[in-house]
């Protein structure tokens, strides 16, 4: 009588297989998806012309509770302890940075020429490094973005054209307020009047500011709060694209030493700037999409049982797939 051996194996799998469909967008009329590297899928609802406006006030409350959320709190506390550690040290790190710049070649004046009425065309390496913290380059970014969304239909890039546009104005909104506020010394003024670190002369009247304006405006820095605030709305924004961050933060660096060696800021007026800037951005991005990490995409899945003959046994197995 011939033996049969029998092997079940009810929880082996003998075959596991996984069905994705991967695309790098999906359109609609009403809004694009985006599938990112790490999974998680974003939508990005059909961008508005004057959403930059519209969003703005809403989105000058979120940034103002991000500061204080629980979560948030140890980023305040940080550039508030990094502001008093600087400070101590402003006016030995503008005269350090001074020789530096002298040393390398680079001057005091940040000089440009004037093209089409109204570009500014740097005339040294020193002026092109302060330049990227202007505004007029956030608009450049934008009408970049803006341009390339409208040919490619791309909601993505018409989102980041808006956000760029909007963040120059919460930079503004911001950065202004707290210059205003603070009333410190530029150092190239406190250097004339003898004034070593800059004096403070908070809540200077609005004819004041609007008449000697580098006595007041030096905290925070304007120029880093937009460059890290636009930075930050393209980084979110394009999270897959790893060289964003390196190249931003390296022309951040580049920018900061520029101010202080053509003593314009002071490096205690950077860390607020840089928290400003990164919340701003932050806000900006993920008012326009709405983000499905991937763990917590629903998964689905359908069960059979499959038996097969191998190496003489008779086996008994399941088929996930998902």
């Amino acid at each position: 009588m011939k033996k049969i051996k029998l092997l079940l194996l009810p929880f082996s799998v003998l075959v596991w297989s996984q069905n994705r469909d991967v695309i790098n967008a999906t359109r609609s009329v009403e809004s694009q998806t985006y599938i990112l590297k790490n999974g998680s899928v974003r939508t990005y609802m059909k961008p508005k012309l004057f959403d930059f406006i519209t969003k703005a006030p809403g989105n000058f409350i979120d940034t103002n509770k991000s500061f204080v959320t629980k979560d948030h709190a140890y980023y305040l506390g940080a550039a508030v302890a990094g502001t008093l550690i600087l400070l101590p040290f402003d006016q030995k790190l503008i005269d350090n940075s001074r020789q530096l710049g002298n040393k390398w070649g680079m001057g005091v004046e940040n000089n440009y020429i004037t093209a089409a009425g109204f570009i500014k065309v740097p005339k040294d390496i020193g002026s092109a490094l302060y330049l990227i913290g202007n505004g007029s380059t956030v608009v450049l970014l934008g009408v970049g973005f803006g341009t390339y969304g409208l040919l490619k239909d791309d909601y993505r890039a018409k989102a980041t054209a808006s956000g760029l546009m909007e963040s120059l104005v919460l930079s503004g909104v911001f950065s202004q307020t707290i210059k205003r506020i603070a009333g410190r010394e530029s150092p190239f003024i406190a250097i004339e009047n003898g004034n070593s670190g800059g004096n403070w002369n908070p809540f200077p009247s609005f004819s004041a500011f609007a008449k000697q304006t580098p006595n007041y405006d030096a905290m925070p820095s304007g120029h880093l709060t937009t460059f890290m605030a636009g930075l930050t709305v393209i980084a979110d924004n394009y999270p897959d694209i790893q060289w964003i961050k390196p190249v931003g933060y390296t022309l951040a660096t580049a920018l900061c030493f520029q101010m202080m060696q053509s003593q314009v800021h002071w490096a205690s007026d950077y860390p607020i700037a840089l928290l400003m800037g990164y919340f701003i951005g932050k806000t900006i991005a993920k008012s326009r999409y709405t983000e499905l990490e991937a763990s917590d995409k629903e998964m689905k899945y359908s069960i059979g049982f499959i038996s097969s003959r191998h190496l003489g046994y008779n086996m008994l197995g399941i088929k996930i797939s998902f």
